[in-house]
């Protein structure tokens, strides 16, 4: 969008930095309550409300496997001539086997991923740094204040779409454990390494004038030597299809929590393995119908996650951090006539409202940019909008809310538990 390499990278760390700050939050819910993050959910949807906000957290992981599955065939065509359709396919199959055997291969292989990134993405870093890569394009780049809060919602897009998810995994965590110390490790993480590969980008972006990520790696690496390129662009493809396998993971249990609250359906083994190939279908679908390049359909996919899920974060964090203050009736969250309902009309209305007041303020390039955008110069500030929207109503909301009576059902439901 024309911004040189420092504006770039400074949207790019404070868009990570901010949307950290949610997914850190939500983090921290997981050891607590020791449940999927949508099931949480239900809390303020109601038992069969959260299936309308599932169908926007399936969009975000089905839409990064689309993203990352041209990413991968159109990189690796790219770079080494294999054939997109067959590597679309070897991809997926590899993410659907990693899905299925789930949570603790998940970790063993980011594990893995991390040991291998690092220090090749550390090497390629510092050779630009010490001007080992020779820039082929200017340096210059023109500020606007459009492509700047674009740059910013898609980084804040990125990891706040990892809200959904996250308490999936940190629920395994002790329940003893301080949410200081959740927090803080998830915001550190989860920013420092997206802060500086976004950097990374940026540079390679406007100073190779890089259209595609994974052949712009490879040319790079084979910049400071032949054959380096290979093996950062094998490497990257690497994480990226274990990535894969992660929203795979999330996106079945995302399935199954709708399932379940529509239809009262038992989570077995066979409807989790059924669940992982219906959203493989899904993204493996849309990725052979897909024309635009890698780029343009992760900012679109990005922009469209944002509006999505900011009204959702948004009222699911007022909830817990300033109405219920964390304290719910576990039992009561999976049974239709507990005390969260079957439909939870204070957070769907909120939901509703945050992202109705998001329509005027949305800019989706060359599809649709609203009229107050327009007003705007085309700066995209609809995320926020929702954001605050939809949270003020929910708290608004709940101030009739009797919390104090639920006090009886979450000692009942704690009891219960403890038997």
């Amino acid at each position: 969008m024309g911004l040189g390499f420092g504006y770039t990278s400074l949207a790019g760390a404070l868009g990570i930095l901010f949307g950290t700050i949610f997914v850190a939050f939500h983090a921290s819910q997981g050891p607590e309550l020791g449940l999927p993050q949508m099931i949480q959910s239900r809390a303020q949807f109601g038992y069969r409300g959260v299936a309308v906000v599932l169908v926007g957290t399936l969009f975000t992981f089905i839409g990064f496997n689309v993203a990352d599955s041209v990413l991968v065939s159109r990189g690796l065509d790219g770079i080494l001539g294999w054939n997109e359709t067959a590597v679309t396919w070897v991809a997926a199959a590899i993410a659907v086997a990693i899905a299925v055997y789930g949570h603790d291969w998940l970790h063993r292989i980011f594990r893995a991923c991390f040991w291998v990134c690092l220090p090749l993405y550390t090497v390629l870093t510092v050779a630009i740094i010490a001007g080992r890569i020779p820039a082929t394009h200017p340096a210059a780049g023109e500020f606007t204040w459009v492509a700047f809060i674009a740059q910013f919602a898609a980084s804040a897009a990125y990891n706040i779409t990892y809200a959904p998810s996250v308490s999936d995994y940190s629920r395994y965590l002790p329940r003893n454990t301080r949410p200081s110390h959740i927090i803080a490790a998830v915001f550190i993480g989860a920013s420092s390494a997206a802060i500086w590969l976004i950097s990374l980008g940026a540079w390679l972006a406007t100073r190779l004038g890089a259209s595609d990520g994974l052949v712009v790696l490879h040319d790079a690496g084979d910049a400071l030597f032949r054959g380096f390129g290979v093996v950062m662009a094998l490497a990257s493809v690497t994480a990226l299809v274990a990535t894969m396998g992660l929203n795979a993971y999330s996106g079945m249990l995302t399935v199954v929590t709708g399932l379940n609250s529509l239809f009262d359906v038992r989570p077995t083994p066979r409807l989790r393995i059924i669940s992982i190939l219906a959203v493989a279908a899904a993204w493996i679908a849309v990725t052979f119908a897909i024309t635009a390049n890698a780029i343009a359909l992760l900012f679109a996919t990005l922009t469209i996650m944002l509006y999505l899920l900011v009204p959702w974060t948004s009222v699911n964090l007022v909830d817990y951090f300033f109405v219920r203050r964390g304290r719910y009736a576990i039992t009561d969250l999976f049974k239709p006539d507990g005390i969260y309902g079957a439909w939870g009309s204070r957070g769907l209305t909120a939901y509703a409202l945050g992202f109705c007041a998001t329509l005027p303020f949305f800019v989706l390039p060359d599809v649709y940019t609203g009229p107050a955008a327009r007003a705007l110069g085309g700066v995209d500030v609809g995320w926020l909008v929702g954001l605050i929207v939809a949270g003020g109503a929910y708290w608004l909301l709940c101030r009739s809310l009797d919390v104090t009576g639920e006090s009886a059902a979450v000692r009942a439901s704690e009891r219960a538990l403890q038997e």
